[in-house]
Parts: structure tokens; C-alpha cells; sequence
């Protein structure tokens, strides 16, 4: 437990843990150190976090038109979602991400959705195992992301996760 709060110390100095994530964090390590071994309360069991789907996989491309219309010509995903720089194409009870940003076209991210999905608890468990809430992600209680330890960029939620592209921008029903 000594490594995961120095480890938490440092990602605060550096400005990458806020002071926030750090307090809970450690109030969450500290809740459990204090339990009874194998002592937890059904009604205090964390929540599962298994992931039970692939939500979504969001790519960034040079031309989000020319992408866009390639996969729903190709594939007939239909457009539910669409702002300025992204698209989100209907895959099912899925979606395809596409998001305009400059350089080579690449894996932006991909999303697993989680049963029981808890911020507060997923957060603790990704700063448990040292890995980094990824900068500018929305971090809210709906969903957050992370870099896994190769680096990818991982988004988790709940299962019925469906996208924002902005708030300024209507939903297109597909």
C-alpha cells in the first residue's frame, strides 16, 4: 500500500492527480485498511466492474466526411449523433466514434462498458493499480478514461453508454 500512495504523492505534485482525486483516493484506501480482514458488509461490496461490453471504438482521421460517409456507405452504419469534428455511427447496440483531428489517420480510443459501473470506485481501482486518468477527460460520474499500461487510452462507463459529441449539438435520430 506504501508504493500506491507514494504513487498517488507523486502524480499530485506533477499536477496529473488533482488534490480532489488524491483525498478520495486516500479515504478509500484508508476505509479498507481499517476493515476486518475479509470483513465486507453486503451493502458496502464493491461494485463488480467487470466489463460486459466493447461500447464503443473511436478512431481519429484527417477528413471526418470522407470517413463518415465511407462507413455508413460500406457498412450502413447510420449517423446518430454529429457535431463539427465528430461523428458517432450506430453499430447495434454499439457505436463507431470518428473524430476529426490533425495527422495520420489512428485509434483514438475504445470503451468498455461496465456492470455496476461506479466513478468513484473505478477511479480508486485505476489509481491502485498507478495508471493515469487521461488529461482533459471528462471525468464525471457518467464516464472517464484512463491509460492503460502500454499507453492506449481506455473510456469506461456503464453498458448503455451512448456518446456526447456537445452539448450545443441536437441528436440526429439514425
Amino acid at each position: 500500500m506504501q508504493a500506491i500512495v507514494e504513487k498517488m504523492l507523486t502524480d499530485f505534485e506533477r499536477g496529473v492527480l488533482s488534490r480532489r482525486q488524491l483525498a478520495a483516493t486516500l479515504t478509500g484506501l484508508a476505509a479498507v485498511a481499517a476493515m476486518p480482514n475479509g470483513f465486507v458488509r453486503p451493502a458496502l461490496a464493491a461494485p463488480s466492474l467487470k466489463a460486459i461490453t466493447l461500447n464503443h471504438v473511436t478512431v481519429k482521421v484527417p477528413n471526418l466526411q470522407k470517413s463518415s460517409k465511407f462507413y455508413q456507405e460500406f457498412f450502413g452504419m447510420k449517423l446518430a449523433q454529429q457535431s463539427k469534428t465528430i461523428h458517432i455511427l450506430s453499430v447495434g447496440e454499439s457505436f463507431f466514434g470518428i473524430e476529426e483531428k490533425p495527422g495520420p489517420a489512428a485509434l483514438d480510443h475504445y470503451d468498455f462498458g461496465l456492470e455496476g459501473f461506479d466513478a468513484k470506485a473505478m477511479r480508486a481501482k485505476v489509481a491502485a493499480h498507478g495508471l493515469q486518468i487521461t488529461p482533459g477527460s471528462r471525468g464525471d460520474d457518467e464516464s472517464f478514461k484512463f491509460n492503460d499500461p502500454d499507453g492506449f487510452v481506455v473510456q469506461v462507463n456503464g453498458p448503455k453508454y451512448t456518446g456526447h459529441v456537445g452539448a450545443d449539438v441536437p441528436v440526429k435520430k439514425g
